[in-house]
């Protein structure tokens, strides 16, 4: 089921990526540090009160002009299409500044919720200079302090109050749901235009979720495909060049509405920073994975170059080794209706359930063959194990101390669920809980 969004905007120092930090740190965020996947973090998950959001740290407004710089506006629009609630963060010791006002226009124009933080509010002094941003006309103001945690709890509060209602499972989408991503201009449209072209029976355009999205919606052997909205599927050949560069949130927010994402790599220039970190955007949603080397037909093809990109492939993507891919061209039509039916099957896999027995067989078979490390001598037990009902393969661990079992014995339990059950396409998760639970 797809999070909702909720977009830090604000210019450079106010403590976006403070808050940031703080929100996803204290709030038992489910965010996991990829190996391979070092990045810039813009994107984790905050849970407050049971209800789990997607938080999005956008780039700071330049205040050094009174023109806020063109490419920062399009990331400013970028964050206020996408996102549900929009935190606009602002820094209570310095007060209001003209960006500040220009900022206020644009989000008052948006139609979006927005709340107005004043940060750095560290003592009554900054709670009551915070109050000269009520001149914005943003409503009421948020007085908190990132770096401390004061008033982070009531700024959530405030948060879901503004939130859409959830969605029930009833009303969510029963198709296989798979997204097109990738970085600009590998092919995105390009794929998405020849799978259509080549499906001949295409049900139509239907809306995604409470924005303005636009999914397609065709039949493939019998079988209704969601082809999830990205930054390449609204329009036929043509792409906002401006808010293309700026796709990361609806990347983001198509993989929280998908089952499975299709990731297109340019295999003209191989694999690049930006798509291993995508790959690992979809991991932290959850969803499944297929790779497409696209353009494959624009590189000199030979065994050797073929071994080559092989090679290249796993070394780039080594945290993600479940992981298939293809080599494709959008151009040709080469390999494009296979890549579909590869996410197809990974939809599959992950709707299957291992019975609880075959579970506890393999959780004794690991533990005699791999004994968990002692804690400060004393000895870690295991007392059971189960799949839990997430669209994500879940598997939860019952352990006397979990606090106790190392990461990297949950990776080794993590590799023996695979070994002995197919689940190739999709990240899993494993979950530890005290045996009492």
């Amino acid at each position: 089921m797809a999070r909702p969004v909720v977009a830090i905007v604000g210019r450079p120092n106010v403590g976006k990526s403070t808050l940031f930090n703080r929100l996803i740190g204290e709030r038992l965020a489910i965010v996991e540090d990829l190996p391979g996947t070092t990045r810039d973090r813009i994107y984790g998950t905050v849970e407050w009160n049971g209800r789990e959001m997607s938080l999005i740290d956008t780039g700071g407004l330049d205040d050094t002009k009174a023109e806020i710089p063109k490419a920062v506006k399009r990331q400013a629009e970028a964050a206020m299409a996408e996102a549900d609630v929009i935190l606009f963060l602002a820094d209570a010791k310095t007060g209001i500044v003209p960006v500040d006002h220009d900022v206020a226009d644009r989000l008052r124009r948006s139609g979006k919720p927005v709340i107005l933080v004043a940060n750095k509010a560290d003592s009554w002094r900054g709670e009551a200079q915070a109050a000269e941003f009520y001149e914005l006309g943003l409503g009421d103001v948020h007085a908190i302090s990132a770096l401390a945690g004061h008033g982070t709890g009531d700024l959530l509060d405030a948060v879901l109050a503004k939130l859409p209602p959830e969605r029930t499972a009833e009303e969510e989408s029963t198709e296989p749901r798979i997204a097109i991503v990738g970085r600009p201009n590998v092919g995105k449209s390009s794929f998405l235009n020849r799978l259509v072209g080549e499906e001949r029976s295409v049900v139509g355009h239907e809306p995604g979720t409470t924005r303005d999205t636009i999914d397609t919606t065709l039949v493939h052997e019998g079988r209704r495909v969601r082809l999830v909205d990205t930054a390449g599927i609204r329009r036929r050949g043509r792409i906002e060049q401006g808010i293309e560069r700026y796709a990361l949130l609806r990347t983001i927010h198509a993989l929280e509405r998908a089952d499975v994402a299709i990731l297109l790599v340019d295999a003209t220039e191989g694999i690049t920073a930006q798509d291993t970190h995508i790959a690992g955007y979809a991991i932290e949603a959850g969803v499944g994975l297929v790779l497409a080397v696209n353009k494959w037909d624009a590189v000199e093809r030979s065994e050797e170059r073929t071994h080559e990109m092989e090679e290249i492939v796993a070394r780039e993507f080594h945290f993600a080794p479940w992981m298939g891919h293809r080599f494709v061209s959008a151009k040709t039509g080469r390999n494009v209706t296979a890549t579909l039916e590869d996410a197809i099957d990974v939809v599959e896999v992950r709707t299957q359930r291992v019975p609880t027995a075959d579970l506890h067989r393999l959780l004794i078979e690991a533990i005699a063959a791999h004994p968990p490390p002692t804690d400060k001598g004393r000895q870690v037990r295991f007392r059971h194990v189960t799949q839990a009902k997430n669209a994500t393969p879940t598997f939860v661990f019952f352990v006397d101390r979990p606090e106790s079992v190392h990461f990297t014995y949950q990776r080794y339990l993590e590799n023996k669920i695979r070994e002995r059950f197919e689940l190739a396409g999709t990240p899993i998760r494993i979950e530890l809980r005290g045996s009492r639970e």
